[in-house]
């Protein structure tokens, strides 16, 4: 039996496997003598997992389009707060106590330029 079930098994391995059960399907007198090895469990086998990688392929579509969904409820929400106080700046003007309520840094709260006094040589 394998060491570690928890990971999944390369593609590769699948698909021998898959060819070793073509191969025994292919034996008419296959009787093993273990009846969990019998055609009809190995068949099922198979059956079960194909079926369970389909709904796997399923499940991550599905997950896929509910977070670009998400995503793109996320942009929305966020370019109408960015519209939202271009409007608050834009009725209560740059400098007023809304602008502040809202995060945003008041007019009056930047400091303004100062000018460098130049080194200029006179020769």
């Amino acid at each position: 039996m394998a060491k570690d079930e928890s990971r999944r098994l390369r593609p590769a391995l699948l698909q021998a496997d898959q060819e070793v059960l073509a191969a025994l399907l292919a034996f008419p007198d296959y009787t093993p003598s273990n009846p969990e090895c019998r055609r009809e469990v190995l068949m099922e086998a198979l059956q079960t997992m194909q079926a369970k990688q389909s709904l796997e392929v399923q499940t991550l579509a599905a997950a896929k389009a509910a977070r670009d969904e998400a995503n793109s409820s996320e942009w929305r929400f966020h370019n109408l707060i960015l519209a939202a106080k271009e409007q608050v700046i834009a009725q209560y003007g740059r400098d007023s106590a809304q602008v502040q309520a809202l995060g945003l840094r008041r007019k009056s709260e930047y400091r303004g330029r100062t000018r460098r006094k130049g080194n200029s040589a006179a020769t």
